[in-house]
């Protein structure tokens, strides 16, 4: 089987092909919400993206609904004094304390802070840790895209809009169509150097929407070490995350 994507309406649509001998071309969602296709041989790719993209409304609305669906999963965190929290490739400890005042969270002195009234609500903990992050992770990305625009603006790419997605398989994607970067958002907790690479790598597709020669060529004019950052995130950062 072959793993593949398209965008449609903003949103990548991942799907596996598995090539049969059938009549038709079939699709499939599984209650995993893994998308499935079966086409014979004889059928173009650009048959099955085709195919993919005129049912992507239907997709999406079945993949939503599976979604609703699926077994919660107790987050291993209990939000607690001592836990560890990656943030910009660095382990940092967390600090719970009781507050009559505004609850957030804030970094102090080597500790990330979580103020809270009620110290054993354990979805408000959890919100207030979601909102931390993401604050951060839109600040941090825009001035990474601020700074690695000014290297490719030369040629002639327009700058995109960045969106936050929280994705299993990819730290980035180009949504050529609608001037977008789409962003992991888990990659706040990879260091700056690491998160300029993922940026500069999403921002060349607006010139070379694939991954031949041209592609690398710029990639390699323009950060030359970018080996090296991609490494950290593939062997390094995942493991922790």
């Amino acid at each position: 089987m072959e793993k593949h994507q398209i965008v449609f309406a903003d949103r990548v649509i991942e799907f596996f092909i598995e090539r049969k001998n059938v009549k038709n071309v079939n699709l499939n969602i599984k209650p995993n919400m893994t998308i499935m296709i079966s086409a014979s041989e004889k059928v173009p790719l650009s048959f099955i993206y085709d195919f993919v993209k005129s049912k992507g409304g239907w997709i999406l609305k079945n993949v939503n609904s599976f979604e609703q669906v699926q077994p919660y999963k107790q987050s291993e965190r209990e939000y607690v004094s001592g836990e560890s929290y990656k943030y910009l490739g660095k382990q940092y400890r967390l600090r719970l304390e009781i507050t009559t005042e505004e609850e957030r969270v804030k970094y102090y002195r080597g500790f990330i802070v979580l103020m809270v009234k009620d110290p054993n609500n354990y979805a408000r903990k959890a919100k207030l840790m979601d909102e931390w992050y993401r604050d951060k992770a839109i600040k941090t990305f825009e001035e990474s895209l601020d700074k690695q625009y000014s290297l490719v603006q030369k040629y002639g790419i327009h700058k995109p809009r960045i969106d936050l997605r929280t994705m299993k398989a990819r730290w980035g994607s180009a949504l050529i169509d609608s001037n977008t970067i789409l962003l992991n958002s888990e990659l706040i907790k990879a260091p700056k150097y690491c998160i300029d690479y993922v940026v500069l790598h999403e921002l060349i597709h607006f010139q070379y929407n694939d991954h031949k020669d041209g592609f690398y060529n710029m990639l390699y004019l323009l950060m030359p070490d970018w080996e090296k950052r991609k490494a950290m995130l593939d062997e390094e950062i995942v493991r922790e995350l």
